[in-house]
């Protein structure tokens, strides 16, 4: 996930047109090529993955969801910058801001994520990842979960469901399916059932037609289709090129489908000259050995 996003930060904003040919999307662009963020170091996440660690670090110490305390973690990175490899935050989407302002004025997490129809940018799908890797609960439990981290910044259903289908995705392919996304919408209708608001918004979301208007845009909806159609491809550095090559928020849609990817291939599929060139080392290890550890303590 961190790679996919680190990937793709330099290639942001650009249409799909400007893109450079697959084969030349690298940490650093090809010469010429006018890249995003030109003070940021190759090799460096963005806020996608800043808050992601967020998410992983209050899982792994409180034991469970907590918005509060994960309020409080992204407090800590928008303040302090912690869970970044500079202790500098460069990147932040409208509405994430939006967000923070309220909560930071006192409103709950569970209320402070705007949830108007045009408030469904992908702020929430980029960071949900660690809750499919960290639960080990059933499937509605992570349902739940996957809905609720999603509210303090992004309140609306249906980001709140993308964020759902995704952690479902993610855990068929945590179990050895080679796709895992029709499996992931019918555990979704289950997890709905007696909710027809959501099975309504499920069916919208899962329709087949939007997998031929994906543009890499921030809409919430088009990032999980453009990783859909990314992880099409066969190899991890194929599929975070692929969503790099749509254009436009090239460091989320790399970062979503690059950790599908990545649960789907596993380490070694990540090519070494990407984990080398991946920063803040210090950052993530620590987090990601927690993570381990909790698995095996959990048997």
């Amino acid at each position: 996930m961190l790679v996919g996003d680190a990937l793709g930060v330099p290639y942001e904003f650009r249409a799909a047109r400007d893109i450079p040919v697959r084969s030349e999307i690298e940490f650093e662009p090809p010469v010429g090529f006018r890249r995003a963020h030109k003070a940021v170091p190759p090799g460096t996440w963005s806020d996608d993955g800043a808050q992601a660690l967020c998410l992983l670090s209050s899982l792994l110490e409180t034991g469970s969801l907590d918005p509060g305390d994960f309020a409080g973690k992204l407090r800590s990175w928008i303040c302090d910058a912690e869970f970044t490899p500079d202790g500098r935050v460069f990147d932040r989407g409208i509405q994430t801001r939006n967000a923070f302002d309220r909560l930071f004025r006192g409103v709950p997490p569970d209320r402070s994520g705007p949830a108007g129809e045009m408030d469904n940018g992908n702020g929430s799908l980029m960071r949900v990842l660690p809750l499919a890797l960290w639960h080990r609960g059933p499937d509605e439990q992570l349902y739940a979960d996957a809905r609720s981290q999603s509210l303090c910044t992004h309140g609306h259903l249906r980001s709140q469901l993308c964020c759902a289908f995704y952690c479902l995705w993610a855990r068929e392919l945590l179990s050895g399916a080679d796709d895992g996304w029709l499996a992931a919408g019918e555990k979704m209708r289950g997890c709905a059932q007696e909710d027809e608001l959501a099975l309504k918004e499920i069916e919208f979301i899962l329709r087949e037609a939007h997998r031929s208007t994906v543009r890499g845009s921030g809409y919430v909806l088009d990032a999980l289709w453009t990783a859909r159609v990314a992880l099409q491809e066969s190899s991890y550095e194929q599929v975070v090129r692929a969503a790099i090559a749509f254009g436009n928020d090239t460091d989320t849609t790399a970062c979503i489908a690059g950790g599908l990817a990545g649960v789907r291939g596993g380490i070694d599929a990540i090519p070494e000259r990407w984990k080398e060139g991946l920063r803040g080392r210090d950052v993530y290890e620590p987090l990601l050995t927690g993570l381990l550890r909790y698995h095996q303590a959990k048997g």
